[in-house]
């Protein structure tokens, strides 16, 4: 059991580590507000937090006809 602790808690620290760069990241290419960044750190803190917060920024990008990103594939 201590071996399956370390591996899922090494994963789920990188994981938050990894979001916290990419807000880092939209905070300043996005610019937004400190408001709406610590909304999103504090969205990390609660379980399925992260659900919501998604949802209200497609809602608010929708809103100020902000271009969403999507990932699409070229072909060749």
């Amino acid at each position: 059991m201590p071996m399956a602790v370390t591996l899922v808690g090494s994963l789920h620290g990188g994981l938050f580590t990894a979001f916290m760069l990419a807000l880092l990241q939209v905070h300043i290419t996005r610019r937004w507000s400190w408001r709406k960044t610590c909304l999103a750190f504090l969205s990390s803190l609660v379980p399925f937090g992260t659900f919501a917060l998604s949802r209200y920024i497609r809602q608010e990008e929708l809103r100020e006809n902000i271009p969403l990103q999507t990932h699409t594939s070229s072909t060749h």
